[in-house]
């Protein structure tokens, strides 16, 4: 890791948005081995700006995503991820095996759990009762995302107008993983990334191309888990 990387990553984890300052979680030790992201209002432009960002890091990880928008706008998301990133990147199938160097998306209509089988991991469609009015619900993904992976969950709250991801971003960091998220300034709503930083679950509140250097720098390898 050259030391202009590091030292981009270390100004990433150092920022407090917003309008106040926030206490700053520490990071997991362990090296990612999901990335789950939430986002609404606003969503698309910051998954184009976030995704790119991190480049062939994503091909050894998985990264699912939660992205509150109508059924028939899900092709046209997934379609431009694709294209900017070169990474597959498609609407998750119910029973499939989750794959490092993909890009899932929850149907529109219909939540999404990560679940562990055996040595495997697999993406499942849940059709239960929406939560924080929402269906698909970031709290739904972070929460199976903790029990599938617990210290190895990477989170990501974006952009987004209510709380949802609050208390799935509360288990991750039970089960000693992190959550970063976008800050005040940087976000069309500081509703969702507001919620975790106001909580103290954040270990990083920052604009996007700083949360992108602070993932490629921890999916580089590094074991260090700073303040």
């Amino acid at each position: 890791m050259n030391k202009s990387v590091s030292a981009r990553a270390q100004a990433a984890d150092a920022v407090s948005g917003g309008r106040g300052n926030f206490d700053l979680r520490r990071y997991s030790v362990l090296t990612p081995r999901v990335l789950v992201v939430g986002a609404s209002t606003g969503g698309p432009q910051a998954l184009a700006a976030l995704l790119p960002r991190i480049g062939p890091r994503l091909k050894d990880i998985p990264v699912v995503i939660v992205l509150h928008m109508p059924t028939n706008f899900t092709s046209v998301v997934t379609g431009q991820i694709a294209d900017l990133t070169g990474v597959p990147t498609t609407a998750a199938i119910n029973g499939e095996e989750l794959r490092p160097g993909h890009i899932y998306f929850a149907p529109g209509e219909m939540h999404l759990k990560i679940v562990r089988v055996g040595p495997y991991y697999a993406l499942a469609h849940f059709d239960g009762q929406p939560e924080n009015f929402c269906k698909p619900a970031v709290d739904v993904l972070f929460r199976s995302a903790a029990d599938a992976f617990g210290p190895g969950v990477m989170g990501v709250v974006l952009t987004g107008m209510g709380c949802d991801g609050l208390e799935g971003a509360r288990k991750i960091v039970d089960a000693g993983g992190s959550v970063i998220v976008q800050d005040e300034a940087s976000s069309a709503v500081w509703g969702m990334p507001g919620a975790v930083a106001r909580a103290g679950l954040a270990a990083a509140v920052a604009p996007i191309n700083q949360l992108a250097d602070s993932i490629a720098f921890r999916l580089g390898g590094s074991q260090k888990s700073e303040a």
